[in-house]
């Protein structure tokens, strides 16, 4: 597997493109639970089998690398991405998993995503895991779909970089009490702990899609409502969880800060922190932050490394 610091790409694959389509890549027809129980008496579907399909159900969105990735995290060998991708395609043919590519002008995309199909929802609750998918997930379209391809890229950075790594959460749930609102953070959020001391951090993924601006208004109003009603344990949160907008690219940043500042939608009593998809590629995380910070001299704001030491190695 290429390392993330071996990456050369200078487009993240999980920004929008234009005309981008979402093509289905699965199989068609029909397979009865009886063949898939017979693969499964014989091993051709085993354990392996059954550890992809949790991390699929908990991300509902996840590139095979992204799953390669995890399951080393997990200390579960697969030996290599060729061979993980074998087992991929042995269950999309038993249609337990499906699988979509992207498709525009500039060609098809360089990776294929994976989600669940019935039968993984079947076995998935055979043994007792929780699985919440409906065939309408998989319609999903593509911004959204790549948002959390992107959240699940930066959830892997930090568990496989940062030290202070603690745990993590897919799509941590998030109430706005004025609007009466739940929410989620699109990124999901990681946990961090050093000294018997923790932060969470809350990362909320912005892509260029159709009407972004007002799709990022409306979801920073409840960002501003979370926060300042935030009260020790809501969303069990025992202390308010720093928020870090994920944006496709450096000048993508400054679009979103400046939309931010001039709808006056900074929550209060945080600092926003912002990032880039391929900033998580770097080896060490502790200068992939920035912050914008206001020039006396100039008058002008002007964005910023800042370095967190929490998130070296």
């Amino acid at each position: 597997m290429v390392e993330d610091n071996e990456i050369k790409t200078t487009v993240s694959p999980f920004a929008v493109r234009e005309g981008e389509i979402k093509t289905f890549d699965g199989k068609d027809g029909y397979v009865s639970m009886n063949q898939i129980i017979h693969k499964i008496n014989i091993g051709h579907i085993n354990e392996l089998h059954f550890s992809i399909l949790e991390l699929v159900n908990e991300f509902e969105f996840i590139t095979s690398r992204q799953i390669f990735q995890m399951l080393e995290w997990k200390g579960i060998d697969v030996k290599s991405q060729d061979k993980l991708n074998n087992k991929l395609e042995q269950l999309v043919k038993s249609k337990i998993l499906t699988r979509y590519y992207f498709n525009s002008e500039d060609g098809k995309g360089i990776y294929r995503i994976y989600c669940l199909e019935k039968m993984g929802k079947y076995l998935l609750n055979s043994r007792g895991t929780e699985c919440k998918w409906q065939p309408t997930d998989n319609t999903k379209p593509v911004p959204m779909i790549k948002k959390r391809l992107a959240g699940n890229q930066t959830i892997i950075a930090y568990l496989r970089k940062v030290a202070a790594f603690d745990s993590y959460m897919v799509k941590p749930p998030l109430v706005a009490k004025m609007a009466g609102k739940q929410f989620k953070a699109s990124g999901g959020s990681v946990k961090l702990t050093k000294n018997q001391k923790s932060i969470v951090f809350l990362f909320e993924v912005i892509r260029r899609e159709e009407d972004w601006e007002k799709k990022l208004q409306d979801k920073m109003k409840l960002y501003q409502d979370f926060y300042e009603n935030f009260q020790p344990m809501d969303a069990g949160f025992q202390t308010m969880p720093q928020l870090i907008l994920v944006c496709e690219d450096e000048r993508h940043m400054a679009e979103v800060f400046k939309n931010i500042v001039v709808n006056s939608l900074e929550p209060k009593n945080v600092k926003l922190y912002y990032t880039t998809d391929l900033r998580q590629n770097n080896e060490t995380l502790e200068d992939t932050l920035v912050e914008f910070k206001l020039d006396e001299t100039t008058n002008k704001y002007k964005m910023e490394n800042i370095k967190v030491k929490l998130l070296g190695l």
